[in-house]
């Protein structure tokens, strides 16, 4: 059967969220950060969001028949976190397609640094768009699209016999984005628009469901489980790459 419910969970804060929001109000052209990006790990609030997403899973884990995941340490330790003790007993699919977008010369510097170490950068993202942009090294939304196109067909379109309809895929903020692009389907214009008024908070959980119609949001990066628990609601709204002018 076909999967007919996906729920898009953006793993919780990582210490790099934190220290780019540090840098950024410090005024810094470089986010102090040693690790490469697929080795940062959780927050102590990153943690303690994990563990209150942990709460909403379980009302919804009987309805979930496969798990998705990142391979970057802070996605599926989000995921471990919130499947606690059940953890061990779950199989997740941890699949390199959904790792969180690469940014080339780019990466680790904050606004302020791209436009003093790689002006031309700047400059170059402004004329082709958010959309096209592809940064030496890296890689633009829309080559991040590309491959989800490949992980979609995988996820969604499930053998005849397989009785799973529902999925959960834990991941990142461009990547919840770009599948929102995908599944609704938006155009460019639209995708940017909408990305520029919502943000996908830190251990949220973004649902669609696919009618008769196509695929339908039904929910947008919904962190009451958050509230409900006490946890830390934060903002990171990635990198300045993606962030509206």
């Amino acid at each position: 059967m076909p999967v007919t419910e996906m729920w898009l969970v953006r793993h919780g804060e990582s210490v790099a969220n934190a220290a780019a929001t540090r840098a950024e109000r410090e005024g810094l052209d470089v986010i102090p950060i040693e690790l490469r990006d697929a080795d940062v790990p959780l927050s102590e609030t990153g943690q303690e969001q994990a563990e209150a997403l942990g709460t909403w899973l379980d009302a919804h884990r009987h309805a979930i028949d496969v798990y998705w995941a990142s391979p970057y340490v802070r996605a599926r330790q989000t995921l471990a976190l919130a499947l606690g003790d059940e953890a061990s007993a779950t199989t997740v699919i941890v699949d390199e397609r959904l790792r969180d977008r690469e940014l080339g010369v780019l990466d680790l510097l904050t606004r302020r640094g791209v436009e003093h170490l790689q002006p031309g950068e700047g400059e170059r993202r402004r004329r082709l768009g958010k959309f096209y942009h592809r940064p030496p090294g890296g890689e633009s939304w829309a080559d991040v699209a590309l491959r989800l196109r490949s992980f979609l067909r995988d996820a969604t379109e499930a053998a005849p016999d397989s009785p799973a309809t529902s999925v959960l895929v834990v991941a990142h903020d461009a990547v919840v984005m770009l599948l929102l692009y995908l599944l609704l389907p938006l155009e460019e214009e639209s995708l940017l628009e909408f990305a520029a008024s919502h943000t996908v908070l830190n251990a949220s959980v973004t649902h669609v469901v696919r009618t008769d119609a196509g695929w339908d949001l039904a929910e947008f990066s919904s962190i009451e489980h958050l509230q409900r628990e006490g946890a830390p609601v934060t903002v990171h709204p990635g990198n300045p790459d993606v962030e509206p002018e």
